[in-house]
């Protein structure tokens, strides 16, 4: 389920890629793009949901480190309104490198399962083009620096990257400290307590009577 879901957000983000470029030709090639990315999160969820029907078992909660390597599109948050051409094209060239990749190890992994083979081998056709037709096009757009732009999109990834690893780090020490403080300041608190409560003496404790009180006012 989690590959249809990050094809279909990576089919929308190029889309709009689609609608912002000024290149018609980028424009017809990032619309065969998206239709493309679209039409396998459709068969990654049909085939997800062909082996939920088969298994007919609740699945057990399991790690997922799926974010320290992100998916093929849009787990980056890339901002399509605000690229240019070259970065988004570097972008893709990247992530569609990477997607093919993985790919590439599924459908060898999943070679005693013709079905889902048969999906990732469709599949993995199309990332193929999509990762040479976006180098191609960023050569033809930004010859002299088209390399440059690559390495660009490959350092900003990799920021992302340690983003990703710090984030989850400060969340893991963040519930230690917290845990570590919860019984290490907690019991000598809990003792105080319990200690001024035997101090004090039980029932109801009697009040000299004041003739200035009254009852007819508010304090």
């Amino acid at each position: 389920m989690r590959f249809g879901e990050t094809e279909t957000d990576g089919g929308r983000d190029i889309l709009r890629a689609a609608e912002v470029t000024s290149d018609p030709l980028l424009r017809r090639l990032y619309l065969v793009h998206a239709i493309d990315e679209l039409r396998h999160g459709a068969m990654f969820r049909q085939r997800a949901a062909s082996l939920l029907r088969a298994l007919r078992s609740s699945s057990k909660p399991m790690f997922r480190a799926d974010w320290l390597a992100p998916g093929g599109h849009g787990v980056d948050d890339l901002e399509v309104d605000g690229e240019s051409d070259h970065s988004m094209l570097a972008f893709l060239h990247l992530s569609e490198k990477a997607a093919a990749s993985r790919f590439t190890v599924y459908r060898e992994v999943l070679r005693d399962d013709p079905s889902t083979y048969a999906v990732f081998d469709e599949i993995l056709h199309d990332e193929t083009f999509h990762m040479n037709y976006t180098l191609t096009q960023l050569a033809r757009i930004s010859p002299q620096h088209h390399r440059r732009h690559i390495w660009r999109a490959r350092l900003s990834r990799l920021w992302k990257a340690y983003l990703r690893v710090a984030s989850a780090l400060a969340g893991v020490i963040g519930t230690l400290l917290m845990t570590g403080q919860y019984f290490v300041l907690m019991p000598p608190f809990a003792w105080l307590a319990k200690r001024a409560a035997r101090q004090e003496r039980p029932g109801w404790t009697a009040v000299a009577p004041d003739a200035r009180d009254s009852l007819t006012r508010q304090y």
